[in-house]
């Protein structure tokens, strides 16, 4: 929604079509909107679709709090064949003969949930040593990266006509699906590649009401849809009038950060408790 003397800020559901980047979505909505002021949480690689969450105007401060909500994809693999992508977009580097049942790959793919240890692709944005893994593999350079910590909630086989098999998974934010399928092809002995994609969830938004890149124009939440996944307090009027300020208050008692809201109902901030006191991350409202 825009505001009154400047341009629109609120929070976008982007349902990302198949073959551009996050980057081209994002170009694509600051055409549609008519503002620069465009960024969002958590990348696509360009052969999957569905969610992005994307911040408009004063909303982009809020996208960092986004980024460690849990995700849904929903996704097709194949075995038989591993790529040096691990999806269909890389070159084929290994093809094995296909002897898997339902049940041997219903329990490879129930293996790789929990907490987990796992390793990023070849090519990908991950940083190492301040550059980008695809860098290097795209020049041929192997760049070892180390595995990260990450957790799958499920990994559940929803259809399966051999060598392909569609599946649904519920993990944390980071978790690389691609690197799932290549890890259960691994378990299963022929391998494994990715070849379709959706994330159909963030947190508690869902893809079924995001909106083409092109169609964002009235589609804009309040920026204050970003966080209401957090914990909140309301402030008394003269916390409020010192808040807006910027100010530090007495601590709440909360863990993580939270959103602070003025007696009226407004976004002031988001604050977060420090010892004796609560600092401001993000002041929005103004004084």
């Amino acid at each position: 929604m825009a505001e009154a003397g400047v341009g629109p800020s609120g929070l976008l559901l982007v349902d990302k079509p198949g073959g551009i980047t996050s980057h081209d979505a994002v170009a694509r909505v600051r055409r549609a909107l008519g503002t620069r002021k465009v960024g969002h949480s958590g990348t696509l690689d360009p052969m999957a679709t569905g969610l992005l969450l994307m911040g408009v105007g004063r909303a982009t401060r809020l996208l960092r709090f986004l980024g460690d909500l849990p995700k849904v994809y929903e996704g097709t693999a194949r075995l038989g064949i591993e790529t040096n992508t691990l999806d269909a977009d890389g070159d084929a580097v290994r093809e094995a003969p296909v002897d898997v049942d339902r049940a041997s790959l219903r329990e490879a793919l129930s293996a790789l949930t929990g907490d987990l240890l796992q390793v990023p692709p070849a090519f990908s944005a991950v940083k190492i040593g301040g550059e980008r893994l695809y860098r290097a593999a795209r020049e041929g350079r192997e760049v070892e990266a180390p595995p990260r910590p990450v957790r799958v909630d499920a990994f559940d086989l929803t259809r399966f006509a051999s060598p392909d098999f569609d599946f649904r998974v519920r993990c944390s934010s980071g978790t690389y699906v691609r690197s799932l399928v290549r890890d259960a092809g691994t378990a299963l002995g022929c391998g494994a590649h990715l070849t379709a994609l959706r994330r159909t969830a963030i947190g508690t938004f869902g893809v079924d009401v995001a909106v083409p890149p092109e169609d964002a124009t009235d589609s804009l939440l309040p920026l204050e849809a970003a966080v209401a996944h957090l914990a909140a307090i309301t402030l008394h009027e003269e916390e409020a009038k010192v808040a807006v300020h910027g100010c530090c208050l007495g601590p709440a008692g909360l863990a993580g950060p939270y959103r602070a809201i003025a007696p009226d109902g407004r976004l002031i901030g988001i604050y977060r408790d420090d010892g004796a006191k609560a600092v401001p991350e993000i002041i929005l409202a103004p004084a």
